[in-house]
């Protein structure tokens, strides 16, 4: 059980640094991509300093490449997202399991209580029960004995 606690302890703590990091990644990616289509977009090469259609094309290029990183990261955040719902989601199952386990072990502690407490009352009982039969055996061996003295003495 302990185990089983530290193994997800350490993929809760370790999973994302290591989504961070690709995540992370992606966006430096996307940086770059979008450093290359603020290149492209002051790239004028046609007569008199205008752009041409081929400046365009490869200017929607870089904008179609930078949408498909978007979408990357995206898909990646919502797998991110996924896996600490699943994650989370693992961890409530167990802690619930666990918290069932605890409130049974509770319960028969309980019902162990409630006997030894049924068992000491007894012995109570029954210690009571021999003492009075002790104090009426004293008190009539003592009459018996005073009896006995006057029946001497007479």
């Amino acid at each position: 059980m302990l185990n089983l606690i530290g193994a997800l302890l350490f993929t809760l703590f370790q999973a994302p640094q290591l989504d961070g990091a690709k995540l992370e990644r992606m966006v430096q990616e996307r940086d770059q991509l979008h450093a290359e289509w603020r290149t492209s977009e002051s790239k004028k090469s046609g007569i008199f300093g205008n752009r041409t259609k081929k400046d365009m094309i490869e200017t929607n290029e870089w904008l179609e490449r930078i949408i498909t990183k978007d979408n990357q990261i995206m898909d990646e955040l919502r797998m991110i997202g996924s896996i600490e719902t699943t994650t989370i989601t693992q961890d409530k199952d167990d802690y619930k399991s666990i918290t069932l386990k605890l409130e049974k072990d509770v319960q028969a502690l309980k019902r162990a209580v409630a006997e030894r407490d049924k068992e000491i009352e007894n012995k109570l009982t029954e210690r009571r029960a021999i003492e009075w039969a002790l104090v009426v055996f004293f008190l009539s061996t003592v009459g018996l004995g005073y009896w006995l003295y006057r029946l001497k003495k007479a």
